[in-house]
């Protein structure tokens, strides 16, 4: 009876992916643990080998096809001494493959048992198997082959594949040198490593797109952007004492009403001392320094998904009940998560604010492609000296966090310095 070749799950949250190309074509002797197709999975395109000797009977599934589900019949297998006869009893196809199920949160509870699933264990004594005929390397053919070709030492390089397997992307991220190789004492040896402590309750929460793409990018930040941080204290006194009187003015009701925040002066003083300052409004490229002639401001927003940064555009022209009501209507769409492209997109300059959580003080990891993120502490009662005596004063710290490649510390420290004046004096933000 010809053996049925599945669509396999290549990472613990694939439920489909895309038949990329068949490496063997209908008649082709296929070996146990021979690449025989390539499957484009939501990382990346992955060998499939081969669990069988035998000959490929049937192809079910055409290259290039999407949305093939993990499980479903690909193609038939032929064991020895079978004949193409034996594909028309097969031909009828079983009872579809059973969907399998979306990924849910799972709780963890060490004190009860967890017996391996048969399929986890059928993988296992492959992998096993696998492990075997290539020694302690475990590789696909075609990341062999390269390695190879390429005089690249396969017990030196760590393995980015299911079960620790060495795949084409590692070989070819180690050949163009964007992968180290490992040292020799980190080289695996026989000795089996000690197993892992499960001892710890734990519940799993599967990562969103929204959540990998923030991760992505924070990563990039904070690995390729040579980051310093300078901070300034501001007085508030000043500014809580305007911001009441306005407040108790605003009208409550209708399009025009509106209730300013502390955050909202932060913006508008912010925006003013970026005209002030240009140069802290900025890009850095290999080729040249953008200069923005807009001042955009990017506001980091808390949402159920993750931090979001909707921009208040040329809020430098915008008035402090304007940004106001623009970045309540921004905040409450983010948390809806209906905003648009256009809302959250672009912007030179960001600031997040966590005076609300009480933080005294923190230093934000820069937006890119942006060069300065503002970490906004909370306003607190400290002591001061003021005319050479001690008084109390509301105090807010500041942190400025600065791409080196495209601002200096002078011009980190200029925009700080007419930052500050504006906070503590506000009524200067109204002229």
């Amino acid at each position: 009876m010809p053996i049925s070749i599945l669509m396999p799950a290549l990472s613990p949250t694939m439920t489909e992916g895309t038949l990329a190309k068949w490496l063997k074509k209908e008649g082709d002797a296929v070996k146990s643990g021979e690449a025989i197709a390539e499957i484009e999975t939501d990382k990346a395109t992955m060998e499939m080998e081969a669990a069988d000797d035998g000959v490929l009977g049937k192809i079910l599934v055409p290259a290039g096809t999407s949305g093939v589900k993990v499980n479903a019949p690909i193609a038939l297998l032929l064991e020895e001494g079978e004949d193409k006869s034996a594909l028309a009893k097969a031909a009828a196809p079983a009872a579809a493959p059973q969907k399998p199920a979306a990924p849910k949160p799972a709780s963890f509870d060490s004190r009860a048992p967890h017996p391996e699933p048969v399929e986890g264990k059928a993988r296992a004594a492959q992998d096993e198997a696998s492990k075997m005929k290539a020694g302690r390397v475990v590789a696909s053919p075609l990341a062999k082959r390269l390695a190879k070709e390429a005089n690249v030492d396969l017990a030196r390089v760590a393995g980015s594949g299911p079960h620790g397997r060495i795949v084409r992307r590692d070989i070819e991220a180690v050949a163009a040198g964007k992968l180290p190789m490992l040292a020799p004492a980190q080289v695996p040896t026989g000795v089996k490593a000690p197993p892992i402590d499960v001892s710890m309750p734990f519940t799993e929460v599967p990562n969103s797109t929204f959540r990998k793409a923030v991760a992505r990018r924070l990563s990039e930040s904070k690995r390729d952007i040579p980051h310093f941080y300078l901070s300034i204290d501001c007085e508030l006194d000043a500014l809580l004492k305007l911001r009441a009187d306005l407040n108790a003015r605003a009208p409550k009701d209708g399009e025009g009403a509106y209730k300013l925040s502390v955050n909202d002066f932060v913006v508008r003083a912010t925006a003013l001392a970026l005209r002030k300052v240009p140069a802290a409004n900025a890009t850095w490229t290999d080729a040249a320094i953008r200069l923005y002639r807009n001042v955009d401001i990017s506001v980091a927003v808390a949402t159920p998904l993750g931090l979001i940064t909707p921009v208040i555009r040329r809020a430098d022209a915008k008035g402090l009940a304007e940004i106001s009501r623009e970045m309540k209507a921004l905040a409450e769409k983010a948390r809806a998560g209906k905003l648009t492209p256009a809302e959250y997109e672009g912007g030179g300059f960001t600031i997040s604010n966590l005076g609300m959580y009480g933080i005294k003080s923190f230093s934000a990891i820069i937006n890119p492609p942006q060069s300065c993120i503002l970490a906004v502490g909370a306003g607190e009662q400290r002591p001061v000296v003021k005319n050479g005596a001690l008084a109390i004063a509301t105090v807010m710290t500041c942190t400025l966090s600065v791409d080196h490649r495209s601002v200096d510390g002078a011009v980190g420290a200029e925009f700080l310095a007419a930052f500050k004046p504006m906070i503590e004096d506000p009524t200067t933000m109204l002229l």
